[in-house]
């Protein structure tokens, strides 16, 4: 799968222009958490990360419609509902899309793949509110120092699941603020499309 079949994907279910724009975080986000596990990673394992991590909500408006977020992340492989073909996933991708929301789905993390976009997908939308509340609600004002004190806040961007995103401590190897810091820059690289 492309980058271009991907985004065409995407936009074919998301109209939200603020959902894509999640997506896009999240797929930069995890090509730069595969550049850092890996350092010797090909540019189609760097693609096939950044694919996950662009596809991982792709489903989630329709899980709305049908009042069905309990099954976000299977529903885009259901042929009943939606009529994708499951070929058209590479099976790495699929199976990270199905866990990335485990806590319902039942599709258990089991790869670095799976728990990057699990972790991730949480740490993005944190990062988002984080900006957000600032004065000129731009990127460039947060720090990893703003958001590590952001996610503290029990009582801030609720929505955001804390015991997900430190997950990356146990499962991925990578201290919080670390984790951070590389979410963080590979979101500020692209600010301008995010209009933060």
């Amino acid at each position: 799968m492309t980058h271009e079949q991907a985004y065409i994907l995407l936009t074919k279910y998301l109209k939200n222009k603020n959902l894509i724009k999640h997506c896009r975080s999240c797929e930069v986000a995890m090509q730069a958490l595969c550049k850092h596990l890996h350092p010797d990673a090909t540019e189609e394992e760097i693609q096939t990360w950044g694919i996950t991590g662009l596809l991982h909500d792709v489903d989630y408006e329709i899980a709305q419609e049908k009042n069905m977020l309990d099954k976000h992340g299977l529903l885009i492989f259901d042929k009943t509902l939606i009529g994708i073909e499951e070929t058209t996933f590479p099976e790495r991708i699929k199976h990270a899309i199905q866990a990335h929301n485990y806590e319902h789905t039942q599709v258990m993390p089991a790869s670095d793949l799976d728990w990057g976009i699990a972790c991730i997908d949480q740490l993005t939308g944190l990062i988002i509110a984080a900006a957000l509340v600032r004065p000129d609600k731009q990127l460039s004002s947060v720090d990893t120092t703003t958001v590590l004190k952001r996610f503290k806040e029990k009582s801030f961007a609720k929505g955001a699941s804390r015991e997900s995103i430190q997950n990356c401590e146990e499962k991925l190897g990578i201290p919080l603020d670390q984790f951070i810091t590389i979410t963080l820059q590979a979101m500020q690289e692209i600010h301008q499309e995010l209009g933060l």
